[in-house]
């Protein structure tokens, strides 16, 4: 298996296993994002591995933007709503994907 091929896995696993917690949550508690957020900061635990992913999130934002402006690799824009709308652990592995092919 090509490092290529280990990136697009990791995205899939990083889409799916946390969707399946996220929507089994969000069908025991309902679809609210005020409930999303208030479990959010739930605890310090909670609160603190939040804003961790806020800032990888972001931080990953910044380094896409910066490296398309300089490699040209505008399909690697799509990990950027992939990141927010799912999450880091698909952003990430997703943008490495992206990147790792020829341009």
């Amino acid at each position: 298996m090509s490092l290529r091929h280990l990136w697009l896995a990791l995205a899939l696993w990083g889409a799916v296993h946390p969707m399946i917690h996220m929507l089994g949550w969000l069908s025991q508690n309902g679809w609210s994002l005020a409930g999303l957020f208030a479990a959010w900061q739930a605890n310090g635990a909670v609160t603190g591995l939040s804003w961790d992913l806020v800032i990888a999130a972001v931080t990953l934002t910044l380094w896409i933007l910066a490296e398309v402006a300089v490699r040209r690799n505008w399909s690697a824009l799509l990990a950027i709503p992939a990141t927010f709308l799912v999450g880091v652990s698909f952003g990430l592995p997703l943008y490495l994907w992206f990147r790792s092919r020829p341009v």
